[in-house]
């Protein structure tokens, strides 16, 4: 291809309204995507007729981008943890999906704008949109395989660029290429990445995932969230609108059916919404610590304000009971899926306001309070590992090690997902159930499994759902720490 075809787009322009630059952000995208679409569209039909795409153009087209600029080492107010830049220079990130972000990206450009007095200005970047990500939101395309298509799809138009899309900018490795810093955590690539993810591994689609997510290790959780909800829907002063089940199966009746599915994904994913986002989603990622990766890795583009772990563990010492809490305050990493993204020195941190929250749900569902909860929770340590059938090795190594570290239960999910947590900037937190007690005896045998599941699954998730309640409560500047932020921290959150 000797030339290249592009749509003609509006040239950069400076904002002072954070509201009318993600507006030009959404025209920018918008006029991107469908000349993409169309042009897709065109050539597929063409094909068949004439044997060839009949197009000596190479088909281009540009991510919006936001880029801003300061001269000066002024200081904002030193308790933010974003929403400003730490020195001067020029910033950017490219953007995608800007209607599906609205509300992040105002609030983030707001902020930027208010505390450095400077605007933003929004142009089209130099990063092509790869036309896979372009048709996703067009159900009537879909790009074929390589090879399927009648002609080489790549000579035409851009695809998926794994060399781009990394997580050096949250890792904390991104080595810039010139003057220019990243605003956001995420570059466009990266984030349509984990939106294509996202509907595959869970089934429903990107916009129904709320800012509160729980992550459970068991199904048995679903049947009670769902009850949950439909106790909410039919309570017209909740607040919640909606109910999303796998498949995108949305009911807004407490007594609406929800349609069967014939295959469940990898990690069923539902969803109680409010109108402005605040609502509680919640996924049942299976066991694993690589599920709980996966799961986190991609989530996180999303921007969640909180997630949480309530899932059943392996209790640790014998004064514990089965269904007692434990309540995570530290990790000790055994997982390894992280290993090469956030090394295995890395302090993770208990979040105090999530900490709070938590206990004080506890006590709330629990009616139990001061010294007398000590009865069902304990805080400390939690262990976790990439090997289910632990119990079945030499006790002598495994036993010391979670000895010497005092940890008080072990799973293979909370380490891992608070760990990408603290990578990603997310707050996070840990509230398990004991469901065994492997080193004294108690086995996870099917009887045992099925009273508890009975008796405590129902209370569990209530804590989980009020403790995120009490968190959206809380203004988001307390809330996202600044002890996630590191030494040159991207403006947006």
């Amino acid at each position: 291809m000797t030339t290249v075809k592009t749509p003609q787009l509006p040239a950069a322009e400076e904002f002072t309204d954070a509201a009318a630059a993600v507006a030009r952000l959404e025209l920018l995208y918008r006029e991107a995507t469908q000349f993409l679409c169309a042009e897709f569209s065109r050539i597929l039909s063409d094909v068949p007729a004439v044997g060839s795409t009949g197009t000596t153009h190479r088909i281009r087209a540009f991510y919006p981008e936001i880029r801003f600029t300061t001269s000066s080492f002024a200081q904002v107010d030193s308790r933010l943890s974003y929403g400003h830049v730490s020195a001067p220079g020029t910033y950017a990130t490219t953007v995608t999906r800007p209607d599906l972000f609205r509300h992040y990206l105002t609030q983030q450009i707001g902020l930027l704008i208010r505390n450095h007095g400077q605007p933003v200005t929004i142009a089209v970047s130099d990063t092509p949109i790869p036309v896979h990500f372009a048709v996703a939101a067009d159900p009537s395309l879909t790009v074929p395989q390589e090879g399927a298509a009648g002609f080489t799809l790549r000579d035409v138009f851009d695809v998926p660029d794994l060399s781009t899309t990394n997580d050096d900018i949250v890792n904390g490795t991104y080595k810039a290429t010139d003057d220019t810093g990243p605003l956001a955590l995420f570059t466009a690539q990266r984030v349509d990445y984990s939106l294509a993810r996202l509907a595959h591994y869970t089934a429903t689609d990107a916009s129904h995932f709320q800012n509160h997510v729980l992550f459970t290790n068991y199904q048995f959780y679903v049947a009670e969230f769902e009850a949950y909800a439909r106790a909410q829907l039919a309570d017209p002063a909740s607040g919640y609108s909606s109910f999303v089940s796998t498949g995108d199966h949305e009911i807004t009746e407490a007594e609406a059916a929800i349609p069967a599915i014939a295959k469940l994904p990898q990690m069923p994913t539902y969803h109680l919404k409010r109108e402005d986002g605040s609502g509680i989603t919640l996924v049942n990622i299976g066991v694993g610590p690589s599920n709980a990766k996966t799961a986190t890795d991609h989530i996180a583009v999303l921007r969640p304000h909180a997630w949480l772990m309530v899932g059943h563990c392996a209790g640790l010492r014998n004064t514990q009971t089965l269904g007692d809490f434990v309540l995570g305050h530290g990790y000790l990493r055994e997982d390894h899926v992280l290993d090469d993204d956030l090394p295995i020195w890395t302090p993770i941190p208990a979040l105090a306001e999530i900490q709070v929250a938590l206990e004080d749900a506890v006590a709330e569902v629990t009616e139990l309070e001061g010294y007398d909860l000590k009865r069902i929770m304990r805080t400390g340590t939690v262990a976790t590992i990439d090997n289910r059938n632990w119990e079945l090795r030499d006790q002598s190594g495994p036993v010391q090690r979670l000895s010497q570290s005092r940890a008080i239960a072990l799973d293979m999910e909370s380490a891992t997902i608070a760990a990408n947590g603290y990578r990603f900037r997310v707050p996070y937190g840990t509230l398990l159930c004991v469901s065994d007690k492997p080193l004294h005896g108690e086995l996870k045998l099917p009887g045992m499994a099925s009273e508890f599941y009975h008796t405590q699954v129902a209370r569990h998730l209530q804590i989980g759902i009020k403790a995120m309640e009490q968190l959206r409560g809380m203004p988001l500047e307390r809330l996202h720490s600044r002890k996630l932020r590191s030494f040159d921290e991207t403006a947006f959150l």
